[in-house]
């Protein structure tokens, strides 16, 4: 794995640093992380690049991990446009972009901007739209068992006790959070969202875990009926995060919709 910043100018916002981690060569496939920073993909990132003929690009959201965040960064719309950006940088074509829970909203922003670079977009877990009777988890006020209850299918063995990292880990944490409600807001959705998702043209997959309780399957059902022409499935024994609990299978989904969609073939799993 290679791991390099990258010096972006996006209107609006201005100058600003981007770093990202690759590994694989192939289909170029964006991964785009969650509030739990980028170790919540980097593992299935690995995978995917040994599972399939993939290159894979992973971001650091600017503001995680102890990254620095400018100030106009403030908004999923504003990470959208630096990505549209990182690609134009990066040179890539044909490219699958993936993303997770806010990563997930970040696709569904980059989807609506349409830039002809990307082929595929998969949305997983995602936050983002508001759909009745159906709310996001109040993240925010949940406790970190709280919150492991409704991320996972087997809270026991995936969930993570904060209290028993050490204290870098920790401060580390609480950076994602404040960058997660910085971008996010409290509430985790935009009004506006599911009505612009009407503009999206290019092929999408909406993935959804059968456990999430951070929003649920009608949820997740709810987002792709969002987007003209979008397909969902429901991974089962799966939560808030398939790439860590069911990384096989979203390899899986990942793929075959990928290499369906692919300018460049053929494609096949390792």
């Amino acid at each position: 794995m290679e791991t390099s910043t990258h010096a972006l100018s996006v209107d609006g916002i201005g100058d600003i640093e981007v770093t990202v981690s690759e590994r694989g060569e192939g289909h170029p496939i964006l991964v785009m992380h969650g509030g739990g920073g980028p170790q919540t993909v980097t593992g299935w990132a690995d995978q995917l690049a040994d599972a399939v003929p993939a290159h894979v690009f992973t971001p650091t959201h600017p503001g995680f991990a102890g990254t620095p965040r400018p100030g106009k960064l403030d908004t999923i719309a504003g990470l959208a446009a630096v990505y549209v950006a990182l690609l134009d940088e990066l040179g890539l074509t044909d490219v699958t972009v993936v993303g997770n829970s806010i990563g997930g909203w970040i696709a569904a922003e980059i989807a609506i901007l349409h830039p002809a670079r990307v082929s595929s977009y998969v949305i997983v877990d995602a936050v983002g739209i508001e759909v009745a009777g159906h709310p996001v988890a109040d993240f925010f006020s949940l406790t970190p068992s709280e919150v492991a209850q409704r991320s996972y299918h087997d809270p026991a063995t995936f969930g993570i006790d904060p209290t028993t990292l050490p204290p870098q880990a920790q401060a580390l944490m609480a950076g994602n959070r404040a960058a997660l409600a910085t971008y996010g807001g409290t509430a985790m959705t935009d009004p506006t969202l599911a009505p612009r998702l009407q503009a999206v043209s290019t092929p999408t997959l909406v993935v959804w875990g059968d456990s999430d309780r951070i929003g649920d399957p009608d949820f997740g059902r709810s987002y792709a009926a969002a987007i003209p022409g979008a397909q969902f499935q429901l991974l089962p024994a799966s939560g808030h995060m398939p790439q860590i609990e069911t990384p096989e299978a979203l390899t899986r989904a990942v793929w075959d919709f990928a290499d369906a969609h692919a300018a460049n073939k053929p494609h096949h799993l390792n």
